[in-house]
């Protein structure tokens, strides 16, 4: 059987002039039309639903025709689109929440915390046989989420400033009741017991405020990774992609040999490692979940390169992901490249950057870039670009 993947991403929408968030997704979306993207709790997001696919291949190529129909119609409009955590340049208002009565409910219920909801990520769906399966595995794969987190950190800025983590989108994320490790199940029927006693609690309304770091989909037969920023580039989300499928995969194979998940009751280091891959990102030293030690971040995503590799062999995708791996290794987290944008240029060119990346142009040399402005005139008359490669054209990753 070929598990097959999905991927839903976030995406900020940036005025092409300033750089800064605003509110106008529904303007986007309006533009866009048609089935496959949808909104979010602030109005300065939109999200993206890939098909279904057997291959990474097609996974690519589905999410860079997803990203370039976004470019279109943002730049028709004198926007940018953004893959990333967070986007250095926003505001915080109590104003700017999507009209719709749950989403108005939960800037009600979580004000703060719903008010700086500014951020963005991208999740990975993999078929499982059913809700059980999903449920058990969750505790297998578990332990090797951090360094998907590290491998997709892009969001070192929030509200102008430095934070000093590659991915503050986490510490932001984590503030929610229920976000975090998923914790460990014997069934489907304890695992639904438990969010059902969430629920009761009154604390979280409904089954789609189960923020866990991964979880069984509550309408499809998948398991739904969670911790990871929303990528600049869509190769990062293909490695991911593969990385996540070959981890259930793994946790398949171990399950139908009859291994129970083993989990000891702790998750005081699951969450320590979480927080590790957050301030780290690529650039730093990682919880290496064979060892539960610190190691830098290249071992220890090696290692888990080594480790999986008879599941990625068996869907064909080892040599992609060893070298999409290996690249993201060389050209560092998309956090790094922001903060040498920010540096030899400023913030600007960071969010030239970020936008570039997200439609597809290759990476940027590291020289110092230009930032070149919108000559003025109406809307969507020209677009605000660094100094990029030309696009890539679609096609295997890697």
């Amino acid at each position: 059987m070929t598990e097959r993947i999905g991927a839903e991403e976030e995406f900020h929408v940036v005025d092409v002039e300033s750089g800064r968030l605003v509110p106008r997704a529904g303007t986007l979306l309006d533009r866009l039309g048609g089935p496959g993207f949808s909104r979010e709790l602030q109005q300065s997001a939109v999200e993206s639903n890939s098909r279904v696919h057997d291959t990474l291949e097609g996974l690519f190529a589905d999410l860079a025709d997803t990203r370039r129909r976004l470019d279109a119609a943002a730049s028709s409009l004198g926007l940018a689109v953004v893959a990333a955590g967070t986007v250095p340049l926003a505001r915080v208002t109590s104003h700017e929440v999507t009209e719709d009565r749950r989403f108005r409910r939960m800037a009600d219920a979580y004000r703060r915390v719903a008010d700086e909801q500014l951020i963005c990520s991208a999740q990975v769906h993999v078929d499982v046989p059913d809700r059980d399966t999903a449920v058990r595995a969750m505790c297998l794969v578990s332990p090797w989420l951090p360094p998907l987190l590290a491998l997709t950190a892009s969001s070192p800025f929030w509200l102008g400033a430095d934070t000093g983590y590659a991915s503050w989108r986490t510490m932001l994320w984590q503030r929610w009741p229920t976000a975090g490790p998923a914790g460990c199940y014997r069934s489907a029927a304890e695992y639904d017991a438990a969010m059902a006693e969430l629920i009761g609690s009154g604390v979280i309304s409904d089954t789609g405020m189960l923020y866990h770091d991964v979880r069984p989909s509550a309408h499809q037969r998948t398991l739904e990774l969670r911790i990871c920023d929303a990528c600049p580039r869509t190769e990062t989300v293909v490695l991911v992609a593969g990385l996540f499928r070959a981890l259930v995969r793994d946790a398949l194979d171990r399950l139908e040999r009859g291994a129970e998940p083993g989990c000891d009751g702790h998750h005081e280091w699951l969450r320590a490692a979480t927080w590790r891959a957050a301030r780290s990102g690529l650039e730093g030293r990682l919880v290496d979940p064979a060892t539960r030690r610190g190691a830098p971040a290249p071992i220890v995503l090696r290692g888990m390169l080594h480790r999986l590799r008879p599941a990625l062999e068996a869907y064909g995708d080892f040599t992609t992901a060893r070298t999409l791996l290996e690249e993201a290794l060389a050209t560092g987290s998309a956090a790094h490249r922001l903060r040498r944008a920010a540096r030899d240029e400023d913030l600007l060119a960071g969010i030239d950057m970020l936008a570039a990346e997200t439609r597809g142009d290759r990476l940027a040399p590291t020289t110092t870039r230009r930032r070149h402005r919108r000559p003025a005139g109406p809307p969507g008359a020209g677009r605000a670009r660094a100094h990029v490669h030309s696009a890539t054209t679609p096609g295997t990753p890697g």
